[in-house]
């Protein structure tokens, strides 16, 4: 230790942290696969049922409903119960804050993209 600064070029610029930092920004609350199903599904959707989203994720009764109510408790999808007969019913929508998660969501993905193919 010379007590000199290491005048060494460095790899890093002050451009390169921008795409970590993007990946760092991500939802990891959408991020999540299934949770980005749903979230996919409700917004190319006005509603979809309990039922409908278990079979169009392919998923259980309990793995579906641990994460939508993950989603719904952070406000990004809103749940109503109803009947229908004797039969349960619960239906999902996406919520305008869930939209804007999911465009940033995109944005952030789509930054990413765009990043790596400049390699």
């Amino acid at each position: 230790m010379t007590g000199v600064p290491d005048a060494r070029p460095r790899a890093e610029t002050a451009e390169a942290p921008a795409p970590r930092e993007k990946a760092l920004a991500l939802d990891r609350l959408i991020h999540e696969r299934l949770r980005l199903g749903i979230v996919s599904a409700l917004a190319v959707n006005e509603r979809l049922t309990f039922v409908e989203l278990r079979a169009l994720l392919k998923t259980t009764d309990g793995n579906l409903s641990v994460h939508a109510r993950k989603l719904e408790n952070a406000g990004y999808v809103a749940c109503s119960k109803a009947f229908d007969g004797r039969l349960p019913r619960t239906e999902y929508r996406l919520t305008a804050a869930g939209r804007r998660a999911l465009d940033r969501y995109l944005g952030h993905m789509e930054a990413i993209i765009r990043a790596m193919r400049r390699r």
